[in-house]
């Protein structure tokens, strides 16, 4: 079934090595067709970067005797730092993942959201006062919240965590967004950045997005998304639910964009030069445009494929084979009603990308869970697919 797309690849390879020039031609336009400049990408997010870690130098400064959580350097993640976009150039939006640490006194600890009914794995950050009166450096200028009264912490120290971003004992990511958000617009005038250009903060309740503008009317959208990792690994904890859910705000999702922007940076080491797999996945994503089927559906096949089929065989000469594979995968898909998510229980899963320890062996999620429940649904995806 799914497997035998990748069962295709030798006999297609040995049909495709002679290219006749209606497929030369027919990969050409589709280049050109769907082209996102690379380099301009780059470029953009190296900026985006060197914003965020100006901004965050200035809020270390700006928080070194508060008790607001520690901002970690950013992770790039979503498809413009996987080097892809199904977004045309003016309107590709630059995420940022922002990990955050406890403050000095404070603890985090995570606990499942048994109240959510989001579809993915929901959970909660408690948010706890440790002592701070003994340990290999105890900080002379700090006031342990636990062994100090309410009445001499209130004269002589700002207030804890717990008084500030929480909503009761648990981290709220509506609070953090808007901590951050009036911290961007005080601090603004203070980064280089500032004398390239103007800023907008635009709404969000869970993350910080911002609207970049040069005197040229050209426009860059950021979004700052706060995070929690996981222990040690890749998988994080994001303060921004997906499109049209709505959680409660100190609900945090497990998040795997780190993982898979990792994903992304392990096969570009690996790809012949002039790879199509991102080609590849911008296209797919352009002709997707308007159905039913999500781009991380789509994204979720590509990485399926990329395990599968031999990474030599994914040189530009062979796009359209490669396109043709991915639309068939997701058809099987489709027809079985199961994608199987791509971090869980993957046993061609790259050794550098670090997951919690209970992703081995444990049930994958299906990402098409909900066409079995809704055949109509399925039905719908069928058409649109075969249209395609």
């Amino acid at each position: 079934s799914i497997r035998e797309v990748g069962n295709r690849r030798d006999s297609d390879s040995e049909e495709s090595e002679e290219e006749n020039p209606a497929e030369r031609n027919m990969i050409w336009i589709f280049s050109r067709r769907f082209q996102l400049s690379v380099p301009k990408l780059a470029s953009k997010r190296r900026v985006v970067q060197e914003l965020l870690s100006d901004l965050l130098q200035v809020s270390h400064s700006h928080f070194s005797d508060s008790f607001f959580p520690v901002l970690e350097p950013v992770i790039g993640v979503g498809s413009a730092f996987e080097g892809w976009s199904p977004q045309k150039e003016e309107d590709v939006v630059y995420c940022m993942f922002v990990p955050l640490k406890p403050p000095r006194g404070h603890a985090f600890h995570l606990e499942p959201d048994t109240m959510g009914e989001m579809p993915q794995t929901s959970m909660r950050i408690r948010v706890e006062l440790v002592c701070t009166c003994t340990g290999d450096q105890p900080d002379q200028n700090m006031l342990c919240f636990l062994h100090h009264s309410e009445e001499e912490l209130k004269r002589n120290q700002v207030a804890s965590l717990l008084h500030t971003l929480c909503t009761g004992p648990y981290l709220d990511g509506e609070k953090i967004a808007l901590w951050f958000q009036t911290f961007v617009i005080s601090a603004w005038s203070v980064v280089p950045q500032s004398r390239r250009y103007s800023m907008k903060v635009l709404p969000s309740c869970r993350s910080c997005k911002m609207k970049l503008m040069k005197a040229s009317g050209r426009s860059l959208f950021v979004e700052m998304v706060f995070s929690v990792q996981q222990g040690d690994s890749d998988i994080f904890l994001s303060s921004q639910p997906p499109e049209a859910q709505l959680a409660p705000s100190t609900t945090w999702l497990e998040s795997y964009a780190v993982a898979e922007a990792k994903f992304f940076r392990h096969v570009a080491m690996q790809v012949p030069p002039r790879s199509c797999h991102l080609k590849c996945l911008r296209l797919c994503a352009r002709l997707l445009e308007g159905s039913s089927l999500s781009v991380y559906a789509l994204k979720t096949t590509v990485m399926h494929l990329l395990t599968l089929i031999p990474l030599s065989e994914w040189q530009h000469k062979y796009l359209l084979m490669r396109v043709d594979d991915v639309m068939r995968y997701l058809r099987c898909c489709l027809e079985e009603k199961r994608l199987k998510h791509f971090f869980f229980d993957n046993e061609d899963m790259p050794t550098e990308i670090s997951l919690p320890p209970a992703f081995q062996g444990a049930q994958p999620h299906n990402l098409f869970q909900h066409l079995a429940q809704d055949p109509a649904a399925q039905t719908q995806a069928l058409k649109e697919i075969d249209k395609l």
